[in-house]
């Protein structure tokens, strides 16, 4: 009996959730009394495993997998837990994994459980915890079957270093015609950015930017802050920003330590999304916005039309603001509500924001 991990990579590099469910492994194991499997696809260094735990690191190489197949991945899966009697299957979160754990939970017969953010409460039933409802509530699951698969929720569990002395084995597998039935043709991928997948912080914005010129600031600060950029569904939907941004319940999921959101009202399906974020910052002219019922920080985007009107008269622009309009445009927008107008602050400005916040 041992516990097996699938350490997922792209590239030939681990993904930052690989050292995550590596170091939750390693503790179901020690609960369990049993050792730690680590399966890798593709990866040169294993290696770097046994810092956070597992005594044995099996090495899969297989061509054909240069793209994601989830049905060969759960092939491998299943002979590899097979090889090493694992009654424990431990997963990320990711998209392909998603896809993978219900055909491995198939081919197993094994219980297969999701958004699990912490260790077992009980082997005896094993009972662990889970979240449930868009992130809003928890629930103690019980898996009853002989083989169990556990889904550990993005940045739930922390990466944990537990350095062991261990060895590498390379495996071959049997893979079928059957298993490439379906194909990926092409992967476009960002290059030279931080993934949404990945990033500790990221930086999302929506209509209230009012159009993709406005973009530029939100670039400049995800850069500044190290973060990844994001956007609303209508955002996307517009064109304004490509779809691979568009996060939420329909989109990418974000758990990121820090999510920043500028001018996004929160939609349900967007909150639902995002909410595994730990700290969420909300910026808004709309002060009745549902996304600040939802936020640790609120920041409320308010000017004075006034003033504003008055130096507008005089010819001068606002230097403290930043923000330059026209007199006709000013006019037009006191015949809107206060929630549209757009915003225009600096990098700097949020930066200083996020620094005051300890963020």
């Amino acid at each position: 009996m041992s516990v097996l991990v699938f350490a997922d990579a792209a590239n030939g590099k681990f993904k930052k959730s690989a050292f995550e469910v590596v170091s939750y492994g390693k503790k179901v194991a020690d609960q369990l009394g049993t050792n730690l499997v680590a399966l890798t696809i593709n990866v040169s260094s294993n290696e770097e495993l046994h810092k956070y735990g597992a005594e044995k690191v099996v090495s899969i190489t297989e061509n054909k997998l240069a793209t994601f197949n989830a049905k060969a991945f759960a092939s491998i899966i299943k002979q590899v837990a097979d090889a090493e009697n694992a009654t424990i299957i431990v997963l990320d979160s990711s998209i392909d994994t998603l896809h993978v754990a219900p055909l491995v939970s198939v081919s197993l017969d094994a219980g297969y459980t999701s958004n699990v953010v912490a260790l077992p409460t009980s082997i005896t039933p094993f009972t662990i915890k889970r979240k449930v409802f868009s992130n809003k509530g928890f629930a103690n699951t019980v898996i009853s079957t002989d083989k169990k698969i556990i889904g550990v929720a993005k940045n739930s569990f922390g990466i944990h270093e537990n350095p062991v002395s261990g060895t590498v084995q390379n495996m071959e597998v049997s893979l079928s015609a059957e298993d490439f039935a379906v194909k990926s043709e092409k992967v476009e991928k960002a290059s030279g950015k931080v993934t949404i997948a990945d990033a500790d912080v990221v930086v999302s914005a929506g209509r209230g930017l009012k159009g993709p010129e406005n973009w530029g600031m939100i670039e400049e600060l995800a850069n500044v802050l190290g973060a990844a950029t994001a956007c609303s569904k209508p955002v996307s939907d517009l064109g304004w920003r490509p779809h691979g941004e568009h996060v939420g319940q329909t989109g990418k999921p974000v758990a990121s330590n820090l999510y920043i959101a500028i001018g996004i009202s929160g939609a349900i399906q967007h909150l639902a999304g995002v909410n595994a974020s730990k700290v969420k910052v909300v910026i808004n002219t709309d002060p009745e916005a549902p996304f600040f019922k939802a936020a640790d920080y609120g920041i409320i985007y308010v000017w004075r039309r006034s003033e504003k009107k008055k130096m507008l008269l005089e010819g001068e622009e606002d230097k403290e603001e930043g923000y330059t309009m026209t007199l006709q445009q000013s006019k037009a927008l006191d015949q809107q509500n206060s929630g549209q107008y757009s915003f225009s602050f600096s990098a700097s400005s949020f930066f200083a924001i996020s620094s005051c916040l300890q963020l």
